[in-house]
């Protein structure tokens, strides 16, 4: 390798690691610095700026978390929650991509609708909702009630129904953006294993189930880690529908985390607990990365079939 050549590859090499230089800065100062500071804390009391130096406590917040029913309960109803969420949302994206997947001007409408909620802030779809679902002056009970299908308001975001207004709302903020995937996986099937499927004499269910999905294996993979990972991310909503309430029947792990950072209700504590925080921040990810990897290890059975 001649002197010039050495040159022109090292000056090829400098324009790509400038251009990966901001990405690579943010990275580390929004994720990397924050979970360092995260395992730091989880050994140390400490309430912020104002209360004095952070005191080492080992592995008392730990063994708090463990202790903690609350916790707990928060873990179960983000199982609860985010189970809820997968079972319906998967199917009703892959029925509405089968039933717009055609290139056409309505469809393309249609599409447009659907996604749209994708694209607003969480924030704004949780208050919609919460206008929404308001149990004394809210539409739907508005509307029911002008039906004759109830004969008194319903508390939507009561103990009894809260869990199932929380999921309604995240699949209708993030069904349209699974079903733009799905859209993507149909238009990737080889069409002429759907012809020949056609001249056997298969019907459309039987080319459905045995063409078009086994085929969608690896598109199918991405949806579904997509939708169990923001299960376990899913705060705004909960927090702006019912800061986790009734009585933490809504409390889901990552809202539970951020509250002891930033206390949510005046019938909070006004003085945050970093190191608590930080440990039910932590033994979350662990429960979150465990969940994932039993996940990778079922969906290598897609990648056989595919």
């Amino acid at each position: 390798m001649n002197v010039s050549h050495r040159k022109r590859l090292m000056k090829r090499n400098m324009e790509a690691y400038a251009l990966l230089l901001p990405n690579l800065v943010l990275f580390i100062l929004c994720s990397v610095y924050p979970m360092i500071w995260t395992l730091k804390y989880v050994f140390y009391q400490y309430g912020g700026i104002g209360t004095g130096a952070p005191k080492w406590v080992g592995l008392a917040n730990i063994m708090r978390v463990f202790r903690d029913e609350v916790y707990w309960e928060s873990v179960v109803n983000t199982f609860v929650y985010g189970f809820g969420k997968v079972i319906l949302i998967i199917p009703l994206a892959f029925f509405l991509a089968l039933l717009l997947k055609r290139q056409t001007r309505f469809n393309g409408m249609a599409q447009s609708f659907v996604f749209l909620p994708t694209i607003m802030s969480s924030a704004v779809m949780g208050l919609v909702f919460y206008l929404l679902f308001n149990a004394y002056n809210g539409e739907i009970n508005q509307y029911l009630l002008k039906l004759h299908l109830i004969k008194s308001p319903i508390n939507w975001l009561g103990k009894e129904h809260a869990m199932k207004t929380l999921i309604i709302t995240a699949i209708w903020g993030g069904v349209g953006n699974y079903m733009v995937y799905f859209i993507a996986g149909l238009q990737q099937v080889a069409q002429d294993a759907l012809e020949s499927a056609k001249i056997d004499g298969a019907g459309r269910f039987q080319t459905l189930w045995y063409i078009t999905i086994p085929m969608m294996g690896p598109i199918l993979k991405i949806i579904l880690m997509l939708s169990i990972t923001s299960a376990f991310n899913d705060i705004t909503n909960v927090m702006v529908l019912t800061e986790g309430g009734p009585n933490n029947s809504t409390m889901v792990m990552s809202l539970y985390g951020y509250k002891y950072f930033f206390p949510i209700s005046a019938s909070e504590s006004v003085i945050p607990q970093y190191g608590y925080g930080a440990a039910v921040s932590v033994v979350s990810a662990v429960i979150a990365g465990a969940v994932t990897l039993l996940y990778l290890k079922a969906s290598k059975k897609l990648d056989d079939i595919y």
